[in-house]
């Protein structure tokens, strides 16, 4: 059973990754922990004793909260949960919160709502953008416009590194939704046609897989963020997925690299990254 951490802040934006989750467990057998992360200033005329007592108190509030804020939505898409838990966890740092209980407790996924278009942290928040930046546990960024609708395809960005391995993990993420998998990658045109060797024969490996390749001649005249887009507006995946070296801080390199710096994936694609191995 497959463990995801899902976060929420009560905000509207925020239940477009609970939404996601719930759609992940309706197609692959998951276990649900929707997550909140809270800091509470302490007074300067309390006492620890009694400071204690009210943090007390706040997380059992919380909690209820929590509880009433997710069932909410599971009653509008007109599902029972199951197999779910509700935690609240006191940090000053939402995201380091996060990755922390995300790995003490082996989680496989973080799901989280990003918002807006704009720069790094206007496109995904700055807690998400943190979290893509520097989580070990793969994170599901999910735009704030997402509305739940079957999982059928899965578009895996690729620049071939290392792409057996990561053809293999984007396999076992696919495999139990039932969803294909279209290997995109964007050629400088002199590499064409070695890049069509290098992926076959990748693809030979997985047999079982439902696999398909686009590699396409990169415009450049536009950037790497806006050759995706083209692309993903003609497929319209249910889900990209990237992979990400964290200590090349990539995304900020992606998102930052050209001079507006104001592109933004497609607003209705779920961004799913792992860290590069």
């Amino acid at each position: 059973m497959t463990k995801i951490l899902v976060t929420t802040d009560f905000s509207a934006n925020s239940k477009a990754g609970i939404r996601f989750a719930i759609q992940l467990s309706l197609q692959r057998p998951c276990e649900l922990t929707f997550f909140h992360s809270y800091h509470v200033v302490k007074p300067s005329n309390m006492n620890e004793t009694k400071f204690t007592s009210f943090q007390n108190t706040e997380a059992v509030s919380l909690k209820k909260k929590l509880e009433a804020f997710v069932n909410a939505i599971y009653k509008q898409l007109d599902i029972d949960p199951a197999n779910v838990h509700y935690v609240v966890s006191s940090s000053f740092i939402t995201d380091s919160n996060i990755m922390k209980y995300a790995t003490d407790h082996n989680f496989e996924f973080i799901c989280i709502s990003r918002r807006g278009s704009g720069k790094v942290n206007k496109i995904f928040g700055t807690n998400t953008s943190n979290l893509i930046l520097h989580s070990k546990v793969p994170v599901i960024a999910v735009p704030n416009t997402y509305r739940i609708s079957k999982i059928k395809s899965v578009l895996y960005a690729s620049d071939l590194a290392n792409l057996e391995n990561e053809i293999g993990i984007v396999v076992d993420f696919a495999k139990p939704l039932n969803a294909e998998i279209e290997l995109l990658h964007l050629n400088y045109p002199s590499d064409v046609s070695n890049n069509v060797k290098v992926v076959e024969e990748a693809i030979l490996k997985f047999p079982k897989a439902d696999i398909k390749y686009h590699l396409e001649n990169i415009n450049l005249i536009y950037n790497l963020v806006t050759n995706i887009q083209t692309v993903i507006k003609k497929a319209k995946p249910s889900v990209l997925v990237m992979f990400t070296d964290q200590d090349l801080n990539f995304f900020e390199k992606l998102f930052l690299s050209s001079s507006t710096a104001e592109y933004s994936l497609n607003a209705s694609v779920p961004l799913l990254v792992f860290k590069k191995n």
